[in-house]
């Protein structure tokens, strides 16, 4: 998969080259661009945002240069991501889906957001990863990359998948690992018995517990 960010901080992605992702991206298995938007402005001090019509705080991110941007990395294959605070609720299900796209493009607003007419032409998906503002959408650009590139073939096990949190509606269990005695505080019995049939079904009555106390309306999505 490749994707292409736009952004006027380009540096804000250092994450994005490390650990999982770096990995994936050694291997061919993503590849991941940064274009920086301000390249693009016909400005000639480079400027790309301008006071909105109408009045208001802020500034607001101009069409023109998101417009070039967008255009020197898009082709027929290309799926527009907009992260913005009105777009529908990220899950994991919308990750699954973008982890199929060949190309992703996503647009990182600044300021008080950018020009309607971006979104009117372009018709990107409107992502939001949760009910505040951030000053930018460099962070949830990273959010979202992080979350879909897990369900692309190789970047991780089949087997992680299938039991962290959300793959079934229920969130994880709790887990451990040595030593077995920290500080008083010790590992479940039934997590060193090597019993699996037993281990299993006590990591399900757990995942299934955190689940009610912590996040009920998951259940219901089960008895949906």
């Amino acid at each position: 998969m490749r994707i292409d960010i736009l952004t006027l901080f380009p540096e804000s992605f250092s994450y994005l080259n490390s650990s999982i992702l770096k990995r994936a991206q050694e291997n061919g298995l993503l590849e991941i661009n940064l274009i920086d938007i301000r390249d693009f402005s016909l400005d000639k001090h480079k400027k790309c945002d301008d006071y909105p019509f109408g009045g208001g705080a802020g500034m607001l991110m101009s069409a023109q240069p998101i417009y070039d941007a967008i255009k020197s990395v898009q082709d027929d294959n290309s799926f527009i991501v907009f992260p913005s605070p009105s777009g529908e609720k990220f899950n994991v299900d919308i990750a699954k889906e973008l982890s199929k796209k060949e190309h992703l493009i996503f647009i990182c607003g600044h300021y008080e957001g950018i020009d309607q007419r971006i979104i009117d032409i372009f018709s990107p998906l409107e992502v939001s990863i949760g009910d505040y503002v951030l000053t930018g959408g460099e962070l949830p650009t990273m959010v979202i990359v992080d979350c879909l590139s897990r369900f692309i073939d190789g970047v991780i096990s089949r087997e992680s998948l299938l039991e962290e949190s959300f793959s079934s509606n229920n969130l994880e269990y709790p887990q451990y690992t040595r030593p077995a005695d920290f500080k008083g505080y010790k590992v479940p019995e039934v997590l060193l018995s090597g019993n699996h049939a037993e281990i299993e079904r006590y990591r399900k009555e757990q995942s299934e517990l955190i689940t009610k106390k912590r996040r009920p309306d998951l259940l219901e999505k089960i008895k949906n």
